[in-house]
């Protein structure tokens, strides 16, 4: 007989259950994309048609960095930390609307990254309560709550940890 793999879901240390599902959730998909990014033969080769690992990397920090400090925590870019812009120093996007290529930096650079907003993520939210978790922010063109958020997040960073299992890997 072999041993069945468990699968359950263990809610991340929070105030509130229901916030503590969803960092559990962001979590694994940031596991998931680790392991992607650590397989990848060249962070910096752009495939015939999509964007490279590294361009994807930074894309979801720094979208991760932008909804955290725009929607959910209501701050204009002029308020973000001082190191935001030492993390981000590019736009998501060029004039052409395509992400900003991000090139020549390390593997260790791009975790450091998604491990410095990470933590401001998990920081913000592990002492936040229902009522707050599902305020409506109203925004400009939108109105949005951070569950609302860190529904989208979890389904952006599976997204494009979809498009990293499409790159080459680096032979073992």
């Amino acid at each position: 007989m072999t041993a069945q793999e468990l699968l359950t879901l263990t809610p991340a240390p929070a105030q509130t259950p229901e916030i503590g599902v969803w960092l559990s959730v962001l979590r694994e998909g940031r596991e998931r994309t680790l392991r992607r990014a650590a397989q990848i033969a060249d962070l910096d080769a752009v495939p015939e048609r999509g964007h490279s690992a590294g361009t994807l990397l930074y894309h979801v920090a720094l979208i991760e960095m932008d909804w955290l400090y725009s929607e959910v925590l209501e701050k204009q870019e002029a308020d973000f930390p001082p190191e935001a812009r030492d993390w981000f120093p590019l736009d998501a996007r060029g004039e052409d609307g395509k992400l900003s290529a991000v090139t020549g930096e390390s593997l260790e650079r791009h975790l450091e990254r998604l491990a410095w907003v990470r933590a401001r993520l998990e920081e913000t939210f592990e002492g936040m309560g229902l009522e707050e978790f599902r305020r409506v922010r109203q925004m400009e063109d939108y109105d949005v709550t951070p569950e609302w958020v860190l529904m989208h997040l979890a389904l952006h960073e599976s997204h494009h940890e979809g498009q990293l299992s499409l790159l080459p890997r680096a032979q073992s």
